[in-house]
């Protein structure tokens, strides 16, 4: 039954894997192009590693405000209707590098990218989320979240593969069809799940007005206007257990943390060590590699004899391990080296998601996997803000001491308090909670 209710998500696989594909692909470049557009000719740029703080910070707002948005309406209209917003836009900035890679098309990128990322970044791995829920039960979760995680990883490692032997400009060519093809396929081929009644919904976001006292179209403009969630409507679900409010805080801390690597780690290895695209693109590889086999293999065998919030704790700590080595780097084998244990830092993912759906009624998936992606928003907002003048600081000459890594020793401390919080999670057995029902689609 397990294996069958998986693979029924074969199209959403397809979907993910196109899509992360078309994403992952151009990661390795993008250093090298913002580099070459702003600072031809130098291994140090301080305005790239402001603009791209600034853009992730800007990104985090947006996001905070559309990801509970994003997920509250799915639960109402559908996932597969949703999802066609973020896949379709997240095109467009693609394109634009497709076509140039000059300082005036980079900024065209720029600008597009943080507007396009405010609902694509977080969107589609959000509504994939609730769109798993809505077609597994509780004790496939786990696995089922895990395996979500393993295609991206796979579609990660293939991506970064592809760079490695194509020129940049066939790079952004390729993710731009990619991405093109995987808004067509989820268009054609996903079927869409069962859309709910919304009534958990309305209780959480009914007016004290009464109903009885509209009419036809402000009865309809009224249920439309409930599906935008509040801040004391997020306020209130993140009241409504407190394993959900302690994974709420460890969802902050580690976003928080993998912001400030994503914000500061190439930049501070093309600067200690010169790194070039190739490089980045080798590191990204064993990453993906220790990723795919950790959610494919490892994870699924571990999750059936070890608790989710322990292997939570596990993948939290290995990521404190990882961040403390690399801020001591002393040679440029150590990233290398530091990239394997990613094979269990990537326990931490599909583990809280899993926690946080258990803690959802099957009418609420989208929206407590929106309030999640909101809050990861809004711990990528405060991410940048700290730690990308920090990575500028001691990468510079007028550094208060010598340590290039101290940036990300402090992004470890982030880490390592989310490792702490997630050592006080309890969540009940599977078979101590109602599983959801199955959709229609599957």
């Amino acid at each position: 039954r397990s294996m069958e209710q998986l693979g029924s998500l074969r199209h959403l696989y397809v979907t993910l894997f196109l899509s992360s594909y078309s994403t992952f692909m151009v990661i390795p470049a993008i250093t090298d192009v913002t580099m070459l557009a702003l600072c031809p000719g130098k291994d140090q740029c301080s305005l790239a590693i402001y603009l791209s703080g600034f853009q992730q910070a800007i990104i985090g707002v947006g996001s905070l405000m559309m990801m509970p948005l994003i997920g509250n309406l799915s639960d109402a209209y559908g996932r597969k209707a949703l999802l066609t917003l973020p896949m379709t836009v997240s095109i467009i900035p693609l394109a634009i590098l497709a076509y140039s890679r000059t300082t005036s098309f980079f900024y065209a990128y720029y600008v597009l990218k943080t507007l396009t990322a405010m609902v694509s970044e977080g969107g589609v791995q959000c509504l994939a989320l609730a769109y798993v829920a809505d077609c597994v039960s509780e004790q496939e979760r786990i696995s089922a979240f895990g395996f979500i995680t393993g295609i991206a990883s796979a579609a990660f490692v293939i991506g970064t593969l592809t760079t490695r032997f194509i020129s940049t400009t066939t790079t952004f060519q390729v993710a731009t069809l990619v991405s093109m093809l995987a808004a067509v396929y989820m268009r054609i081929f996903l079927k869409e799940t069962r859309k709910h009644d919304d009534v958990s919904s309305e209780a959480l976001l009914k007016d004290e007005t009464s109903d009885a006292y509209l009419d036809e179209n402000s009865l309809e403009n009224m249920q439309v206007f409930k599906k935008v969630p509040s801040i004391e409507d997020l306020l209130c679900l993140l009241r409504s257990s407190s394993t959900f409010s302690h994974a709420a805080i460890v969802a902050f801390f580690s976003s928080l943390a993998d912001g400030g690597m994503q914000a500061s780690l190439m930049y501070f290895l093309k600067a200690r060590f010169q790194f070039s695209k190739d490089q980045f693109a080798e590191i990204m590889l064993i990453v993906g590699v220790a990723g795919t086999v950790s959610q494919l293999l490892v994870m699924p065998v571990m999750a059936t004899f070890v608790q989710e919030e322990k292997l939570l704790s596990l993948g939290l700590f290995m990521g404190c391990v990882t961040m403390l080595l690399n801020s001591i780097s002393w040679t440029a084998w150590v990233p290398y080296a530091v990239a394997v244990l990613c094979l269990f830092g990537y326990f931490a993912p599909p583990c809280l998601r899993s926690i946080i759906s258990k803690q959802a009624g099957p009418n609420d998936q989208g929206k407590a996997q929106g309030c999640i992606s909101g809050i990861s928003s809004f711990a990528n907002i405060v991410s940048p803000l700290i730690f990308s003048p920090l990575t500028a600081l001691f990468l510079s000459e007028s550094a208060p001491f010598k340590f290039p890594g101290f940036s990300i020793m402090c992004i470890g401390l982030a880490s390592l308090i989310a490792f702490i919080q997630s050592l006080i999670i309890k969540t009940k057995s599977p078979s101590e909670t109602p599983q959801g029902p199955v959709c229609d689609a599957c």
